[in-house]
């Protein structure tokens, strides 16, 4: 059976074709749109400055000062009088120190110079001979010793104080003392946080036994020794 249109006379058989050029077209437009550029339109300016007028500056006047002269030198006197000194003044009489044959020369006997001990402060660190604690005679290293019998020492004669207990105060008393030159104890200091264990420290330093002084080339010697004593609530 033959088909009563015509294919020619279809009109929607090109409309993808059509379709496709109108949208380039549109989008070329739109393109050119957005690329276009308009520039303002270019001003010729005199942008030349006239410096001879700016130089030409007025100098205001200025009115001269005249200083005045300076004042003539005071005249000399016409008349000097000469005033007399009427005081007599002794003339010192300078004698010769030099001595004459006549005169016996004294001799003087030697002098003896006395020898004035230094009072030298060496650390326990670095002292060639430390001090020696009581039992610690006969030990191969006297420093260990000396340290162990002052930490029994301190064990020994530890007392906590009753104040410090009821007030709940504990920590470390830093402690320094001189062992002097007779082997005796002096010079304590101390830092702690109360002042009850402070005394406390005081006390257990004070106890400490008499001891041989430590010695610096062969001379007794002031030795400064610090330790800490910890006070501690169980």
């Amino acid at each position: 059976m033959e088909p009563k249109k015509n294919p020619k006379a279809d009109v929607g058989r090109n409309s993808t074709l059509y379709f496709v050029i109108g949208l380039a077209a549109v989008l070329a437009l739109v393109y050119g749109a957005m690329e276009w550029k308009k520039y303002d339109k270019a001003s010729d300016y005199d942008i030349s400055m006239n410096v001879e007028d700016q130089l030409d500056e007025e100098v205001p006047m200025t009115e001269q000062i005249k200083t005045p002269p300076p004042p003539p030198p005071p005249a000399a006197p016409e008349v000097i009088e000469v005033v007399e000194d009427e005081e007599e003044v002794e003339e010192t009489v300078i004698e010769s120190t030099e001595t004459s044959q006549e005169e016996e020369v004294i001799e003087i006997e030697e002098v003896e110079v006395e020898e004035v001990e230094e009072d030298i402060s060496v650390p326990f660190a670095v002292i060639e001979d430390v001090p020696i604690f009581p039992g610690c005679e006969n030990a191969k290293d006297k420093k260990a010793c000396f340290q162990e019998q002052m930490q029994n020492h301190i064990r020994k004669n530890f007392r906590y104080p009753e104040i410090a207990q009821e007030m709940g105060v504990q920590g470390r008393v830093s402690v320094i003392f001189v062992i002097q030159k007779d082997g005796s104890i002096g010079n304590i200091r101390m830092r702690g946080p109360d002042k009850n264990l402070e005394a406390e420290a005081m006390r257990i330093i004070q106890k400490l036994p008499k001891m041989t002084p430590g010695k610096q080339r062969g001379r007794p010697v002031k030795v400064p020794f610090s330790i800490p004593i910890t006070f501690k609530l169980q």
